[in-house]
C-alpha cells in the first residue's frame, strides 16, 4: 500500500446512499480513507459511521484542499448531495477502485478506453 504515490485531495465520505456527510480534505488520500475505514479518526465521521468513501477531488497544493474542503463545508446539504450524484449516482464506496480493486465507477462505459468508446476518445482527442 505504500508504494503509491500520496496525493492531495478534498473528499466526502457517507454513512449509506444519501446518508450522513463528512467532507475533508487530506495530503494523502489513501492512508486516510483506510483509516476512515478501521475507525482510527476520531470525531464526526466515527461518530456517525461515515465511512462510504463516495467523491473526491485531487488538489495540486494543500491550500487548494482547504479552500476546496472549507467551501464544500459551507455548501447546502442538497448540494453535496447533487455533487455525489453527479459523479457517483449509485453511491458505490470508491475506496476499490482507488486501489485499482475494481473499476472506477465514475467512468461511463464510453470512457474506459475498450472497444468503441475508445474510438470515440480518439475522434475527440483529434477534434472530429
Amino acid at each position: 500500500m505504500n508504494e503509491r504515490r500520496p496525493f492531495i485531495a478534498a473528499y466526502i465520505l457517507a454513512s449509506r446512499p444519501l446518508g450522513v456527510l463528512y467532507v475533508g480534505m487530506t495530503s494523502n488520500l489513501y492512508e486516510r480513507i483506510r483509516q476512515h475505514r478501521e475507525d482510527r479518526v476520531e470525531g464526526f465521521a466515527q461518530r456517525y459511521g461515515c465511512k462510504t468513501f463516495v467523491w473526491y477531488e485531487t488538489h495540486g497544493f494543500v491550500t487548494e484542499a482547504i479552500r476546496c474542503e472549507k467551501a464544500l463545508k459551507r455548501w447546502k446539504r442538497t448540494w453535496k448531495l447533487g455533487l455525489v450524484e453527479k459523479t457517483n449516482p449509485e453511491w458505490q464506496d470508491l475506496y476499490p477502485s482507488l486501489f485499482g480493486l475494481a473499476p472506477d465507477p465514475r467512468v461511463k462505459p464510453e470512457d474506459d478506453g475498450e472497444g468503441e468508446g475508445l474510438d470515440l476518445f480518439l475522434k475527440r482527442l483529434d477534434g472530429a
